[in-house]
């Protein structure tokens, strides 16, 4: 088990997680069940499982629970572009959010090579 907290790809996340959220409150009232609600629950569940996968017991279960998040984090990527396409997000605040997610999915899959690597060498 290891604490979600130490992880920089986790404090990446969940900074840009409070972003989407402060930026999606300007989003139009109707979008509050659509594109609102999205863009929060995938940002929220890129970080959620990252620390579900470091409270297991088993690196073959961190792996899978970042693979999630990793599939989070695309979905994110999408819904950031379609907010910038409606105009619901400016140029600035997407271009921040998009270099912000980058970053936080190249931690991401540096995260999972590390993980893959220590599940193939405690099978040797």
């Amino acid at each position: 088990m290891k604490d979600f907290r130490q992880l920089k790809v986790w404090d990446k996340v969940h900074l840009l997680t409070l972003d989407i959220y402060k930026v999606t409150a300007r989003f139009p009232r109707e979008e509050v069940y659509g594109l609102t609600s999205q863009m929060r629950r995938c940002s929220a569940s890129i970080g959620a499982n990252i620390a579900e996968g470091c409270g297991k017991q088993e690196n073959s279960e961190l792996h899978r629970f970042l693979y999630i998040a990793s599939g989070s984090a695309s979905e994110l990527d999408y819904h950031l572009l379609l907010a910038r396409d409606l105009k619901y997000l400016s140029d600035d605040d997407y271009r921040q959010m998009d270099k912000n997610l980058t970053e936080a999915r190249r931690m991401l899959t540096a995260l999972l090579q590390k993980v893959s690597a220590d599940r193939f060498a405690a099978n040797c």
